[in-house]
């Protein structure tokens, strides 16, 4: 064929296609089925390869082979094409030219080719090799050319296949996948496909039964007794919902596209007709129903897995233990005795998770009590949750001294705790779009309840020395498992989430007979347990009024345990980037003072002052450092700046100022933080207005983030300011490798250099950098928030700033305020996730006098937020 003849041929079969493949897209957005949809885009690539392999004269005794999703025969709108060319010899060169004609004709006809060119001897060479080529070959399908070839590789390669081999190889290699997907389905941004619950799930379960000759359909599996009629349902429908979540989702990218991104969401949940309602957005609904169906099929692949692995590797099961006549030991796994048992004693569905806590050894539930417990979802209705035997034995599992986070979470997974707990039900699979948490809200829920048992256990007192203590010595502590359960349990149904968990909390606690006691704190913890990180991150700790208000508010030392508790577990279960140790400090600081209040010392300035100043100079004397030699510095510093800083930092801050109290050049001195993460910064330079923001500047420059700052003129008009500081890119690579204090040793000289050099030249201040948002940030984006207002003394101003975060975002809010000479005397820098809540305490003597000022300020730091 001439190379002209070759285009017109190309032109007709792209535009056929294109046409074939636009209408069947048309066809299935105006609510056709996904089946229709894969199986007929299949067929239309059909015909053009066909008619391509065909008018370009390919030999006789090759074939054209589908295999892989292809040759399953289904195709996802942008999907790969997989084909094997199979050749009965070694080509020759004008075999290789002819095939190479075809393989470009291909992808001019614009299909995403995945192609391979093997006679039957390398197919099954790289079978025994690698098992994505053995599993590909397993769903061959002949599209045209020699069906004898084609014959004699199915009959060698089944003739090969081995189906125990297969099976422990796929299920290694799910296992591989899961943990590349955390092993969870339940990740805010899914990939559809791969991850845990997804379609290759079921794929592998389909792979592994063909390969048995069990049956390659669920409908198959039933008849061979597998699964049962239900179930068989139950996968089909999810099966069924997942690849059309899949086709839409490239529909709506454009291209191939699995993961569900953020970016993504909304328009897949209006493709599926979702619209955004008081409580809900349109992504929130879909994920919802993914969630669910990820979740079905986790549960269900369980029982199938081991029921195929049961029947490839069969043993003597014999009973290793009988606990009673409802529940036995069986391979080590707790089983049921009955296949209708939980139909006919509603009370052993959670005598099941009661009994896998107190036991020993138990390693699992078997694929008989799952499938039980699976089925017996009708029988988990209201009477059951109202039966005081089943309200007995909830209670007595979250009592239960050990076992307690696994069996919480079986329960999940087995849709068993979101049956007894309705309101549990409700936030399973809900997203929170706060742009901090990183798990759902019930995957949330159930790792802050692991959190908080974590301090209960030997094994991790090393995690959290401080919290493994104060757990040890508090009574009844499931009472802190219970709180945690239903800290959160209120999201996504509009209001105030705690109050409303309050209330769920407090009838929980009445139902179940906890005395009053106990649920009064219960109840309590839940209604405030967002105050004290509030306190600790946003207000100023070295206010007395501060301290004594949140003493208050907690009461007694009891109550002040249990909310620090539950408060340090709740942070570290939002997301692995939201704790940081001087999140820690400040939670334990507050912890550690107003423990104080509570025994009855008062949080008076002039006693601290003098009590801050007898621990500098103990400091001093442990360093060999006379404290006679501090008095000059000391002479220039008031009382807050005693109170506002630990004998620790003065006396660090002593030894590196005595003698340069009066000095011309700047001085910045760093070392590890006291708090066990990043860089304390202390910067000591003749005041300058706009000192903040070119400090914060050159830690902008840096890529550092400001966790906290501290600032402090001196009488004689010396700024002595301390910093906070991380390197995300240093406590990110030694995130369980222990070398992030080398990692920030290597730069403690450079940045004190550095940044005396940039004080030292005052240069202009550099225009803040357009930095961009994160694509989460884009997706969810935060109305910038400006609150300007006066604290209660009148002195001080207090700004809070929330808005996505970005790069350069600190300094462009540092550089308002230098632009309108408005000095900061504190600032409090939180970031969570993708967001910022910033708080500083700013110079009120301007500001009070001018309220246009006021005005401006707000709408021009408004301007930097929104940038």
């Amino acid at each position: 064929m001439s190379a002209s003849s070759e285009a017109q041929l190309g032109a007709r079969i792209r535009d056929q296609l294109k046409a074939d493949k636009q209408a069947l897209f048309d066809a299935f957005a105006a609510g056709g089925q996904v089946g229709t949809l894969l199986s007929q885009l299949r067929r239309a690539v059909d015909i053009a390869l066909v008619t391509a392999w065909r008018e370009l004269s390919l030999p006789e005794d090759a074939a054209l082979v589908a295999v892989g999703g292809y040759g399953r025969g289904e195709l996802f709108p942008h999907s790969d094409v997989d084909v094997l060319l199979l050749l009965s010899r070694e080509p020759d060169a004008d075999t290789i030219e002819r095939l190479e004609r075809f393989i470009g004709l291909c992808w001019d006809l614009g299909l995403e080719i995945g192609s391979s060119v093997r006679t039957v001897e390398d197919c099954l060479r790289e079978a025994r090799q690698d098992i994505t080529i053995q599993t590909s070959l397993l769903e061959a399908r002949l599209l045209t050319g020699d069906r004898q070839l084609f014959t004699v590789l199915r009959e060698h390669y089944l003739a090969e296949l081995d189906p125990a081999a297969f099976f422990q190889a796929k299920l290694l290699e799910m296992r591989q996948r899961h943990a590349k997907y955390q092993d969870t389905p339940y990740s805010l941004e899914p990939n559809c496909k791969e991850s845990p619950g997804g379609l290759r799930d079921l794929q592998v379960i389909l792979w592994m039964t063909k390969a048995a000759g069990l049956g390659d359909s669920w409908k198959e599996l039933f008849q061979k007794g597998l699964l049962t009629q239900r179930e068989a349902q139950e996968l089909s429908h999810n099966e069924r919902l997942l690849k059309t979540i899949r086709a839409r989702l490239h529909l709506v990218a454009g291209r191939r596209q699995d993961v569900l991104v953020f970016d993504l969401q909304t328009a897949l949940g209006e493709a599926f007709g979702y619209r955004q309602n008081a409580n809900k957005r349109a992504s929130e609904q879909l994920m919802r129903r993914y969630y669910w169906a990820a979740k079905a099929v986790t549960q269900l692949n369980s029982v199938l897995l081991l029921n195929i692995e049961a029947l490839l590797f069969p043993s003597e099961s014999k009973v290793t233990r009988v606990f009673n006549e409802r529940f036995e030991e069986r391979q080590g796994m707790l089983e049921i005795t009955s296949d209708d048992l939980y139909e006919r004693e509603p009370r052993a569905i959670l005598e099941t998770f009661l009994l896998y806590e107190r036991t020993p050894g138990i390693k699992g539930l078997s694929p008989r009590t799952l499938r039980g417990l699976y089925n017996a979802r009708t029988v988990m209705d209201a009477r059951w949750r109202n039966d005081p035997e089943n309200r007995r034995q909830f209670l007595a599992i979250v009592q239960e001294p050990q076992g307690i986070t696994h069996a919480l979470r079986l329960m999940n997974q087995t849709s068993v705790l979101g049956r007894y707990l309705i309101n549990f039900r409700r936030i399973v699979g809900q997203m929170q779009h706060d742009l901090f948490h990183v798990y759902t809200v019930d995957q949330h829920i159930l790792m802050v309840v692991r959190n908080m048992r974590r301090f209960a256990i030997v094994e991790h007192t090393h995690e959290f020395p401080f919290c493994s203590q104060l757990m040890a010595s508090f009574d009844r502590p499931w009472v802190l498992w219970v709180a945690a359960l239903f800290h959160d349990i209120a999201k996504g149904r509009g209001g105030d989430h705690s109050s409303l968990g309050a209330v769920d909390a407090r009838r929980f606690c009445k139902q179940h007979g906890i005395a009053r006691e106990d649920a009064d704190l219960i109840a309590w913890l839940v209604e405030h347990h967002l105050t004290m990180s509030h306190v600790a991150q946003k207000q100023d700790l070295t206010d007395p009024d501060v301290v004594h208000a949140f003493a208050r508010t907690v009461g007694s030392e009891r109550y002040l345990t249990a909310l620090y508790l539950l408060t340090v577990a709740d942070i570290r279960g939002t997301s692995p980037k939201v704790w940081n140790a001087w999140k820690g400090k400040l939670l334990e600081d507050l912890y550690r003072i107003t423990l104080r209040v509570l025994g009855g010392a008062r949080v008076d300035p002039h006693s601290l002052w003098s009590q801050r100043k007898e621990e500098t100079i103990a400091q001093l004397r442990l360093m060999a450092f006379d404290p006679d030699l501090g008095k000059p510095l000391w002479a220039q510093l008031d009382v807050a700046f005693f109170l506002r800083h630990d004998s620790r930092d003065i006396a660090w801050l002593t030894r590196h100022l005595y003698n340069r109290v009066d000095s011309d050049t700047p001085v910045v001195k760093a070392r590890i933080s006291p708090a066990g993460e990043g860089l304390q910064v202390a910067v000591y330079v003749k005041d300058q207005p706009d000192l903040f923001a070119r400090i914060c500047g050159y830690f902008e420059r840096k890529a550092f983030s400001i966790q906290d700052a501290k600032i402090h003129t001196t009488r004689h008009g010396y700024a002595l300011d301390t910093f906070q500081v991380i390197d995300p890119r240093i406590s990110g690579a030694a995130a369980g490798q222990h070398t992030g204090s080398q990692g920030y040793r290597d730069i403690i000289t450079l940045v004190e250099h550095e940044l005396a050099e940039r004080l030292h030249t005052q240069a202009a201040l550099p225009e803040p950098t357009q930095g961009r948002l994160s694509r989460q940030s884009r997706s969810f984006p935060i109305k910038p928030r400006v609150d300007l207002r006066p604290d209660e003394r009148g002195q001080y101003y207090l700004l809070a700033l929330s808005a996505n975060d970005r790069t350069g975002l600190l300094y462009a809010i540092t550089r308002v305020l230098a632009r309108h000479r408005v000095s900061v005397h504190t600032a409090r820098i939180n970031t969570l996730g993708e967001r910022v809540e910033d708080m500083f305490l700013v110079d009120g003597s301007r500001l009070a006098a001018d309220n246009k000022l006021q005005l401006q300020l707000e709408q021009d730091l408004l301007d930097a937020l929104a940038i």
